[in-house]
């Protein structure tokens, strides 16, 4: 996922902390879009927080993804018979998941693992290093 990071100068971000309350100060004569603009105005904190913190997603549709694959795999599946399936149906798509979305191969990982080579790092580390990196501000 891609983080908002344009050339963003305190005065770029001032000039559109302006802009949004002029465009949300608007009145109009329908009481319904009145609400909508006032309960948007109340956000305005959370919705320009991308302004102070560059690297936070614009979105959260990487959870929603996630949750979509749990969804369609019960879907196909149906249900698990028993408690330990459903926990390992759970931990095995929590690794698929966690392993797509760090671009490294399930398959590749879980033979590591399940063959006791250990050459790859653990998704674990993974997550570790690529936080590490977003936190020094390389884009991954």
């Amino acid at each position: 996922m891609r983080s908002y990071s344009p050339a963003l100068t305190a005065e770029v971000a001032k000039q559109l902390d302006i802009e949004f309350d002029q465009l949300f100060s608007t009145e109009t004569v329908y009481d319904q879009l009145d609400d909508r603009i006032s309960k948007t105005r109340e956000k305005k904190k959370s919705l320009l927080m991308v302004l102070t913190m560059p690297t936070i997603p614009l979105h959260n549709n990487a959870a929603e993804l996630a949750a979509r694959a749990k969804v369609r795999k019960r879907d196909v599946s149906l249900q698990t018979v028993t408690d330990k399936g459903t926990k390992a149906n759970d931990t095995f798509m929590t690794i698929v998941q966690t392993a797509k979305k760090l671009g490294v191969s399930a398959y590749d990982y879980i033979f590591d693992r399940v063959s006791n080579k250990f050459e790859m790092l653990s998704l674990a580390q993974l997550i570790r290093e690529k936080s590490a990196l977003k936190d020094e501000g390389v884009s991954t």
